[in-house]
């Protein structure tokens, strides 16, 4: 399920057809179920980049699927040996491969390589068969033997010779010996168990030392090429005179097991041979024969005591086994011969090795569990539990390690991902193999987590309270509102608008789309609108954007900016004179001025005093009531009226006051007063206007209706 949506979505990417699509999973599935293994066969010495096979056409892939795909080929080991070009899809050698060189002493030589791709991960394994071409000759390690044989040895005696090395394998290696002509000898070629061709001298007729006291053989080794190759070498018999016992070995085959890790000079084996004769004859030499080189080079064989040590490095690795042959040789040329066979254990000296193929560098953090991030392998040169590997992730990641075949594991998230608790991760896959002492190796991929637009953005408050006082300048700043989104790049940007309700008017407020600063449009009155509030919107940048919402509200402050007004008496009455009786004491409530002031708190606080009067100390004005009351009686009957001006003023910080004029008139019952424009003008000359002040007059030019009835 998981093949067939990543490939769909690589189709819908690519452009192909569904059709193609689906015939490509057919495909894959085809090869994954039924041919698990890709495989081919090369003729060794082949010139360089020559074809091994058409990959896209085996696996049934179009071109463009491979370079879409990032196919590529990966050789086990450390040297590449294969090349894929993505345009053709052709698969070949990089170089000219030698099968001897590659696959030296092995009857099958099978290279095997990985093809890789991406999007999705896929492993397809191959294998490339190298068929050996027989381009080595038969080889003895000695262009002469020299065998010293007794006159009075019985015809049918053999006597071992050195054996042929041939590189190439089956039917192109060694094949046959011949010997050349001659009365006393032939052959009698063998093979061992361990399916080595040897070759054995027979004597078919006693020597005779007086007649021919040396014979000269040619022997001929033959491989089964076509045409066939050989190599020849000369085979030197010198007759001694008689030697009456041969050497006996203590046994006919020594088996002895050698840990790898086994030192220099560490005794293997001490092998011996006894012959009963006195003298040169019973002394006995050792020597390698039908051993190969690199044993020779690992084991050193002392000639006298018949001790074998080691003298090289071992490695169970190369070579499990080692056979050797040695050869006990007395003073009259008389021989015997034994077999050694060491066994070498494994050592636990080698710690896994892990080898990363593929990495997926960054995956989105919305990516559902069992994503594939990353394929590697792990080999072990060990053998048995020695070479058995389990792997691991360190710490507690959302990662685990599934394996897959040959020893491939593929990193896949186990759960689900937030960058914005953790953006990126080291991931330490330990490869630990069974062996008693217990190797291991690590290995550390870096994973990036790419940002998914999945969280809105978050105001710092969720309502902002700014003031402003009226009267306002345009565009003032008063502030900003924030708001923080935990993406990053585009996702994390935020920009801010105000929110539009539909039917009401446009708000005397605007936010900065970048920097959330808040503005006031246009100068504000108090006295109009006092508060209001609205909704402000961050957006990110995300597809599709996530936003939140903020209320703002503005608070506009009292500024003392209007006058009292007054309310009593009317400025537009016809009648605003007041007759007060002359009797009338002190404390008498003659008039109430009432006057109101538009602004809030002590802008608004209104007091009253009196400003100018024709005959001082005559009446008084309540501060805060303004009821205007007679003082005291007047000492005078001569005037009629007595003109005052009142004043009322509010406490705001730059006090404003409003000034009018109140005609009183003072008479006996039943008495008439006129009041004459020319002797008591509203506004007396001399007193204009002060700052701040309105004025206005009370005084009326009918005072017909100033008369009233006393007491």
């Amino acid at each position: 399920g998981w093949l067939f949506w990543r490939v769909m979505a690589c189709g819908r990417r690519t452009g192909y057809s569904k059709r193609q699509v689906i015939l490509f999973i057919l495909c894959i599935c085809v090869c994954q179920s039924g041919a698990e293994t890709l495989r081919y066969s090369l003729p060794e010495e082949m010139e360089r980049d020559s074809f091994v096979a058409n990959i896209a056409k085996d696996l049934g892939v179009p071109l463009s699927q491979l370079a879409a795909r990032k196919a590529r080929v990966v050789s086990e080991g450390n040297e590449q040996l294969f090349r894929l070009n993505q345009n053709t899809g052709v698969l070949t050698a990089k170089e000219s491969l030698d099968r001897e060189e590659i696959c030296p002493q092995r009857h099958t030589c099978t290279l095997v390589f990985k093809i890789f791709f991406e999007n999705p991960l896929q492993l397809i394994r191959g294998e490339v068969e190298i068929r050996d071409v027989n381009d080595n000759s038969p080889v003895f390690p000695e262009k002469e033997m020299v065998l010293e044989i007794q006159e009075t040895t019985s015809p049918g005696s053999r006597f071992p010779l050195e054996s042929a090395q041939d590189r190439d394998v089956g039917i192109n290696g060694l094949q046959n010996y011949s010997l050349g002509p001659n009365p006393h000898f032939s052959l009698a070629p063998g093979t061992g168990k361990d399916g080595v061709k040897y070759v054995e001298l027979v004597l078919q007729r006693q020597l005779d030392r007086e007649e021919q006291g040396e014979l000269n053989l040619l022997l001929t080794a033959i491989d089964g090429g076509s045409p066939p190759r050989s190599g020849t070498a000369r085979v030197r018999i010198v007759v001694l005179d008689a030697n009456d016992n041969i050497p006996v070995f203590e046994r006919e085959t020594y088996e002895v097991r050698l840990a790898e890790n086994s030192p220099l000079e560490q005794l293997v084996v001490r092998v011996a041979a006894a012959d009963p004769d006195e003298g040169s004859y019973g002394k006995v030499r050792y020597a390698f024969t039908q051993t190969s080189e690199r044993s020779r080079q690992l084991f050193q064989l002392n000639p006298v005591t018949g001790e074998i040590r080691v003298a090289g490095k071992l490695d169970f690795e190369e070579a499990k086994n080692h056979k050797m042959v040695v050869k006990a040789t007395d003073g009259g040329g008389l021989s015997a011969h034994c077999k050694v066979q060491v066994e070498i254990l494994d050592v636990n000296d080698n710690a896994p090795e892990i080898a990363l193929t593929s990495l997926t560098a960054s995956i989105p953090e919305d990516a559902p569990p069992r994503t594939v991030v990353a394929l590697f392998s792990v080999r072990d040169r060990d053998s048995g539990d020695n070479g058995r590997t389990e792997c691991s992730i360190d710490g507690d990641l959302p990662f685990s390690l599934t394996p897959t075949f040959d020893n491939y594991y593929e990193v896949r998230t186990n759960a689900a991902l937030d960058r914005e608790r953790t953006a990126e991760y080291n991931i330490t896959i330990t490869a630990m193999d069974w062996g008693k002492t217990r190797l291991s190796s690590r290995e550390s991929i870096f994973v990036q987590i790419s940002d998914v637009n999945d969280n809105p953005p978050e105001f710092t408050q969720e309502v902002y309270t700014m003031s402003v006082t009226e009267n306002n300048s345009p565009m003032l700043r008063i502030g900003s509102v924030k708001a923080t989104d935990a993406d990053s790049g585009k996702n994390a940007r935020v920009n801010y608008a105000l929110v539009r309700q539909e039917g009401k008017e446009q708000p005397e407020v605007s936010v900065n789309a970048e920097n959330g600063d808040v503005y006031i449009l246009r100068p504000l009155d108090y006295e109009k609108v006092r508060a209001f509030e609205v909704t402000v919107r961050a957006a990110d940048g995300g597809s599709p954007p996530l936003s939140a919402q903020a209320v703002l509200r503005i608070v506009v402050r009292d500024e003392n900016d209007n006058s009292p007004v007054l309310l009593h008496p009317s400025p537009d009455s016809s009648a605003a004179g007041e007759l007060v009786p002359r009797w009338a004491p002190s404390g008498y409530l003659v008039a109430k001025v009432v006057a109101v002031d538009a602004d809030a708190g002590q802008n608004a606080w209104l007091s009253y005093e009196l400003a100018k009067a024709t005959e001082p100390g005559l009446f008084r004005v309540g501060l805060h009531s303004g009821e205007v009351r007679r003082a005291r009686r007047s000492e005078t009957e001569t005037l009629p009226t007595f003109p005052t001006m009142a004043t009322e003023s509010n406490a705001g910080s730059l006090p404003r006051s409003y000034v009018y004029d109140v005609c009183f008139a003072a008479g006996t019952v039943n008495s008439e007063f006129r009041f004459l424009r020319p002797l008591f003008p509203c506004f007396p000359a001399g007193l204009p206007p002060g700052p701040g002040e309105q004025r206005s007059s009370v005084c009326s030019q009918d005072a017909a209706n100033l008369g009233g009835e006393g007491d």
